[in-house]
């Protein structure tokens, strides 16, 4: 059931309700198809009233990468706070599993949303990865800022989390030996999706792919492409589309899991001890290769 207050704070877009349906696929927020009574639909999510700001994020976040005409993301129509609540109203697209085709053409738009860039690596504000604070501050150097407000941050959570101090201890010497592990390598800031996982993307009816639910930043297009190998992977065909759009540089085997620590790192500290072992694996290979 939508709060009575939710509900009149969406009404100049939405008009009356006449039913809402519970939408799982979250861990974060409280999702609703919500219905009209001329029978439109649309996507709600609802948070505390305190997480308005994470709302306030990824609808900019849509926002940015829907100006890029690239990848096809869903509109971000209201957000607010009403009540007790903080709410982000999204239109409501039916999708589904695509095959090797959508797989294809998502590579190729994910390429061409990456060759938007800027001339410094961050973002105009700060958002979140899952409900992780994720800090954004403009940055001309790459290293610092995946040093600085990526997987330092990440580490300084895990350590204020209690984590353990072996595990930190590496984490701090991995971050000694950064300009080292990206030696000579020279990435471009690209408009990132910032949190694309299996999980983060579907197929209209229409065979369209579609991405949301963002943590939007500018950086090295390698982290977005890392990120797909986790937690399930994209289907091969979406790595050869993009690969014959804009192919990757040399050494981009070797950076995978340097991206990915920072994901495995945020879901250490929001879902728990699970994954510190995995956290630690990553950070042993990187410096025992020492790439």
């Amino acid at each position: 059931m939508i709060p009575a207050a939710v509900a009149a704070a969406l009404a100049p877009v939405t008009g009356e309700l006449a039913a809402s349906t519970g939408a799982g696929g979250g861990s974060i927020n409280d999702s609703y198809v919500i219905t009209g009574t001329g029978g439109r639909r649309w996507f709600l999510k609802l948070n505390d009233a305190g997480q308005a700001d994470m709302f306030a994020a990824e609808a900019a976040g849509l926002e940015e990468m829907a100006a890029a005409d690239a990848v096809r993301v869903p509109h971000a129509l209201a957000h607010g706070t009403a009540g007790h609540h903080a709410y982000l109203l999204l239109e409501c697209l039916d999708l589904g599993r695509g095959g090797a085709a959508a797989a294809a053409q998502l590579g190729r738009q994910l390429a061409a949303q990456h060759r938007v860039v800027r001339e410094q690596f961050g973002w105009r504000r700060d958002n979140t990865i899952g409900s992780t604070p994720q800090p954004n501050g403009w940055c001309e150097d790459w290293v610092e800022f995946w040093r600085e407000r990526r997987l330092g941050f990440q580490l300084d959570l895990a350590r204020d989390n209690g984590y353990d101090r072996g595990l930190l201890a590496r984490g701090r010497e991995l971050l000694a030996r950064l300009p080292e592990l990206l030696a000579g390598h020279r990435p471009e800031p690209s408009l990132l999706h910032g949190d694309l996982w299996a999980g983060n993307w579907g197929v209209l009816t229409t065979g369209e792919p579609v991405i949301f639910d963002p943590a939007v930043y500018f950086g090295d297009r390698e982290a977005d492409l890392a990120m797909t190998r986790l937690f399930g992977g994209f289907p091969p065909d979406f790595y050869t589309a993009y690969d014959a759009a804009w192919s990757l540089p040399p050494g981009h085997e070797q950076r995978v899991a340097l991206y990915n620590l920072y994901h495995v790192l945020n879901h250490l500290n929001l879902f728990g001890q699970s994954y510190a072992a995995q956290a630690q694996g990553l950070m042993d290979r990187l410096l025992a290769s020492g790439a």
